[in-house]
């Protein structure tokens, strides 16, 4: 891996971060837990998912499979409400939450020796058997999460005051 690569990856990531929290900018605690078109997503539900979502990836690059536990009920639910502001919690909060997952993410990127090091990835419904992933394909899997991410909370905050991230 060249450092230029991981420069690379590294500035993507912080870009599409940087687009995800500015769809934030000026709301208020109620507006961040706002469904605002038909879906359940409201802008801090997003932040607080696509924090669980960096945190978990960066976990398994720093500990393996064992970083996504078990898939049962429970696993399912967190996941659910990984996308919704809970009451108690604030917009402030959560932004809070990802800044330093985001440092932490960095941080172990910029440690690793070698993106093309790989580990299994546990058995799901959507990771047959043998699925291995290398840190690689765990950094463009969270820079495309967030990048997803970050437009669903664009349309969301525009249906609440007709902000936009762009344009």
């Amino acid at each position: 891996m060249t450092s230029r690569e991981r420069d690379d990856l590294l500035a993507t990531l912080a870009h599409h971060r940087t687009l995800l929290r500015h769809t934030a900018n000026g709301l208020t605690d109620e507006q961040a837990a706002t469904r605002s078109t038909v879906s359940e997503l409201c802008v801090g539900g997003v932040i607080k998912h696509v924090t669980r979502m960096e945190r978990r990836w960066t976990d398994f690059l720093e500990r393996g499979p064992v970083a996504f536990g078990s898939f049962d009920a429970e696993a399912y639910a967190a996941h659910a409400a990984s996308f919704r502001m809970e009451p108690g919690e604030t917009l402030e909060g959560l932004l809070a939450e990802y800044a330093e997952t985001a440092a932490h993410t960095d941080d172990v990127v910029a440690g690793l020796s070698d993106l093309n090091a790989d580990g299994p990835l546990p058995v799901t419904p959507w990771w047959p058997e043998g699925t291995r992933w290398t840190a690689r394909r765990v950094l463009l899997h969270v820079i495309a999460e967030t990048a997803q991410h970050a437009g669903h909370a664009d349309i969301v905050r525009e249906a609440i005051d007709g902000q936009k991230t762009m344009g």
